[in-house]
């Protein structure tokens, strides 16, 4: 993983950057926490963006059964990270490439992993947010701004070699469903206002004068759950095309909704 002395390569994003700099390595118990914290396991594939010596990625198919990915600017770290694989015994299940990680395809990933500055993490949160519904994002000590991560924990590393406090902070965020917006079904709409992985949503009944519940609630992948005192589960089904919320729990008063697929509107609305 790229460690923070070079990370300025790759803030500069520019191919005059990649002159040789020094980096600090991951330490082991956190790269574990990362992936712990991810609850990494054989079905995964791990981006780490930034991938310095590959330990992350290794550590993902060794450890946790994982396939994984890792981007790094720096030649000589892909070098020495595909020969590390090859003697975790790994390298069947590992690739590391020499590559501009803004330009890196990350649709196939279950679990991005990162230790970039902050102002590289807020230039990737939109990519991040457009990832399917579920996948898992983990940093190390770096937030992506106002949204709020899911879990943080804070492990001692007393003989950190960056910053006065002797500990990092591994943050984990799970990409929320896209449900912003108008969604119809037969005689009602649900008009949801989304902000990252929590909501509100108004059910309406067609032509009625008031509401008929409003309720609040997070969004778990593409899970929605009411919170507080408005029971709810909604899930998010399809693609970002052509997606679906079905009402499996809903607040006692829209009861005769449960069990409805709700769609998105079109142009005229529902």
């Amino acid at each position: 993983m790229r460690h923070l002395f070079s990370l300025a390569l790759w803030a500069a994003c520019s191919a005059s950057a990649q002159e040789e700099v020094p980096f600090i390595t991951t330490p082991d118990q956190v790269t574990l926490a990362m992936l712990q914290i991810a609850a990494v396991g054989p079905a995964d594939h791990v981006i780490d963006l930034g991938s310095g010596d590959g330990r992350i990625v290794i550590t993902a198919a060794k450890g946790f059964g994982a396939s994984g990915l890792g981007v790094e600017i720096v030649p000589d770290l892909v070098q020495q990270s595909l020969a590390n694989a090859r003697r975790a015994g790994v390298a069947a299940r590992v690739d590391f490439r020499e590559q501009d990680l803004f330009r890196t395809e990350l649709g196939r990933a279950t679990v991005v992993t990162m230790y970039l500055l902050p102002e590289v993490n807020l230039q990737l949160r939109p990519r991040l947010l457009a990832l399917a519904p579920g996948t898992r994002i983990v940093s190390h000590d770096w937030d992506l701004g106002d949204w709020a991560p899911d879990r943080t924990l804070n492990i001692d590393v007393p003989d950190k070699a960056i910053g006065r406090e002797k500990l990092s902070r591994v943050h984990l965020w799970t990409v929320p469903a896209p449900v912003q917006g108008l969604w119809c079904s037969a005689g009602a709409s649900l008009q949801i206002t989304q902000r990252f992985q929590t909501f509100s949503a108004v059910l309406s009944e067609r032509g009625a004068a008031a509401p008929l519940v409003v309720f609040d609630g997070r969004i778990n992948g593409a899970a929605l759950t009411g919170t507080g005192l408005h029971a709810a589960a909604l899930q998010w089904r399809g693609t970002a095309l052509n997606p679906t919320l079905s009402a499996a729990l809903l607040p006692a008063a829209a009861n005769a909704w449960i069990g409805r697929n709700f769609v998105r509107a079109g142009p005229a609305g529902c």
